[in-house]
Formats: structure tokens, C-alpha cells, sequence
């Protein structure tokens, strides 16, 4: 298979689809490799290592939409991207279409098969594909968070561990998943305040075994939301529905309480944001205030560390990449959980939480293929 790899072109994006090692994986094994020059520049990978791989380095995007049998991309495409899928190829990369409608229209509309990392599955239930970025993404979002507590940055002025004879500052987690987790570590070490909320009592009780009594877990109800973020400083978002648009969980009302110059890092954006108030934001301008409450909202934070990023993520999706290159679509058929990451097929919108979100057809994947 010819497999194309594009330079990213979301604003401040610098992490690339495939790293120079997996590009001689994919050679070794008899595939062909076109790179985007400077695809790689973000990571410090030239166009020199990519060559040494085995690829062949093209000068413009354009060249590897036209001639690619698979794109392997990191964001979702962008309109300029989208305008250049085919029928019949294959786009493998992060799509969150549930909250952009304007995105999956221009999908259906390219007929191309679009294999979204962040619905594909593993044996476990898990997300195999979104679980390295979950991870960076939520240790990010203590740094950030201390960052704009800083009056400088306006927020507080509140140190997030504190110090002897001043009480740390109170870091509220929403969702105990793997960026609640890496969060809850995080401001753990930094000594702050920890709380971390989720309706999911045996989530709560591997949180407490993980990190024992420094860390508090509450089980969630409107009543301990309302509760906690109103008298927070730091306020994490880390809600995930897979495929979905992320629940409003902090509403305007709760905003309009909190304390002045506290700040929430809304990490579920990407699906819409999990606060009534978050609209995405970039690294240019990450941050905005609603009611005196900072809002940092930026859709892509691993894009700011790319270097662990874009090899955190390469470790994960080698294996399908392998395997989309050696079988196409049928790759599809012989492995269900790269099937569920199928959310676009031949005009068919073929995963049922953004089919609901936006009000379009659902058809199953495995009908869609049969097709």
C-alpha cells in the first residue's frame, strides 16, 4: 500500500502521523511511505531520518492526497484537507465529529473510509488509541491550570501545593478516567487540594487504591458539582462519552458562583466540552473569562509537548497502521475493535453516538462494508 503522511496544519499543531521509526516498519514490510517535507520538523524528526526510513519525501499536501492509498494524520482534517479525500481512500486520524457537523458532511460528501483513533477499542473496553493523549492531556492540565492561578496570568495568586501555614489550593477533577487519573497524580505531587468526582463508584474505589486517603473521591450528583467546582480554584474537565458529545456538567449558573479568578481547563473540548460556557480556543490564544472565571479550552493541548505526543501515540496505533497497510478495508472486517473505530463509510455515517449528536443516518459498519 502507498501510505501518505501530510504536514499538520492546525494552528500550533507540530506533532506528525508517523514518526521515522514507524515509516521503516512500514517499508521493511514491502509498503511505500510519501512524507509532506518538514511533516516532521515539530518532533525534530528531518526529512533526512524520513528518508533513511525508506520514504519519499513530496513537497506539498496535495501530492500526498492525490497519490495516497491511506492518510495517516494526527488532528481531524481541516476544510482544505477535506476538499482533497477520495472515494476509496482511507483517513486514519483523531475526526471527534460529534460536535462538528460541518466536518462530517464533508466526510460523507468525500466518500473516503474514515477510521476515527478515538472510537477505536481494545479487548479490554478500553481506548487504546485516545488513552496516550488522555495521558498527556491530563497531566497538561495541572501545569496549565497552576499557570493561569498565577495573578500574572490572571488568576488568584494562589500557589497550587501552598506552603507550611497556607492552605494549597482546591484542584476539582470531573471524570475519573485516564486523564482524571493523570491529573489527580499530578496535583497530588504538586501538594494541592485534591477531588475527584465520577458516577462510577469502582472508579472511585481504584482512585483511592491507586493514591490512597491524600486523595478525596466523590460520587456525582448535581448536588457535589454544584458543591466542589463553586468552591474550587482549579476546575478539571475530563468527561468522556466515546463518539459523543460530552455532557454539560458545569453550568452557567455554577460559572457565575465560582470564585474569582479561578480557572477551568475544559480537557473534553475536543467532544464539546463538558462546561456550558467552554468553546475551543488554540495555544495562540488558549484562554478566555466568563464571569471572572478563566476558561482554558484549547482543542489540541497535546499539540503543545509534540515531541511525547507524537511518539506516545505512535506506539499506539502501529499496530492498526500495520494492518490497514497490509489489508485495507478488510482490516476492517477480521479486527472488531479497529471496526468500531469506523465512523465514515462511502457517504455513511457509521458510528452511532455522532449519527444521534447530529441527527444523521446511522448505518451499522458491518452492513456499510458489506455495501
Amino acid at each position: 500500500m502507498l501510505i501518505g503522511v501530510p504536514k499538520e496544519i492546525k494552528v500550533r499543531e507540530y506533532r506528525v502521523g508517523l514518526v521515522p521509526a514507524n515509516v521503516r516498519e512500514l517499508t521493511e514490510r514491502g509498503h511505500s511511505v510519501i512524507v509532506e517535507t518538514q511533516a516532521g520538523a515539530g518532533i525534530g524528526a528531518t526529512d533526512d531520518l524520513y528518508e533513511a526510513a525508506g520514504a519519499t519525501i513530496v513537497q506539498t499536501a496535495a501530492e500526498i492526497f492525490a497519490k495516497a492509498e491511506m492518510v495517516v494524520k494526527v488532528k481531524e482534517p481541516q476544510a482544505v484537507e477535506r476538499k482533497q479525500l477520495r472515494p476509496g481512500q482511507i483517513l486514519f486520524t483523531y475526526l471527534h465529529l460529534a460536535p462538528d457537523p460541518e466536518q462530517t458532511n464533508d466526510l460523507i460528501a468525500s466518500g473516503a473510509t474514515c477510521i476515527a483513533y478515538e472510537t477505536v477499542t481494545s479487548a479490554q473496553g478500553t481506548l487504546p488509541l485516545l488513552a496516550p493523549m488522555s495521558e498527556v492531556a491530563g497531566r497538561l492540565s495541572i501545569q496549565a491550570g497552576a499557570y493561569f492561578l498565577e495573578k500574572a496570568h490572571g488568576g488568584l495568586g494562589t500557589l497550587l501545593g501552598g506552603v507550611p501555614g497556607v492552605d494549597p489550593a482546591k484542584v476539582v477533577i470531573i471524570g475519573g478516567g485516564v486523564v482524571g487519573t493523570h491529573a489527580a497524580h499530578i496535583a497530588l505531587g504538586m501538594a494541592a487540594e485534591v477531588w475527584v468526582i465520577d458516577r462510577n463508584v469502582d472508579v472511585l474505589r481504584n482512585l483511592w487504591k491507586q493514591f490512597g486517603r491524600p486523595l478525596n473521591t466523590v460520587f456525582s450528583t448535581r448536588d457535589a458539582i454544584e458543591q466542589h467546582c463553586t468552591s474550587a480554584d482549579l476546575v478539571i474537565g475530563g468527561v468522556l462519552l466515546p463518539g459523543a458529545a460530552a455532557p454539560k456538567l458545569i453550568t452557567r449558573e455554577i460559572v457565575r458562583r465560582m470564585k474569582p479568578g479561578s480557572v477551568i481547563v475544559d480537557v473534553a473540548i475536543d467532544q464539546g466540552g463538558c462546561c456550558e460556557t467552554s468553546r475551543a480556543t488554540t495555544h495562540d490564544n488558549p484562554t478566555y473569562i466568563v464571569d471572572d472565571v478563566i476558561h482554558y479550552c484549547v482543542a489540541n493541548m497535546p499539540g503543545a509537548v509534540p515531541r511525547t505526543s507524537a511518539y506516545a501515540l505512535n506506539n499506539a496505533t502501529l499496530p492498526f497502521v500495520l494492518a490497514l497497510a497490509k489489508n485495507g478495508v478488510d482490516a476492517l472486517k477480521r479486527d472488531a475493535h479497529l471496526l468500531n473505530g469506523l465512523n465514515v463509510h462511502k457517504g455513511m455515517v457509521t458510528n452511532e453516538p455522532v449519527a444521534l449528536a447530529l441527527n444523521h443516518a446511522y448505518v451499522d459498519p458491518v452492513t456499510a462494508l458489506a455495501a
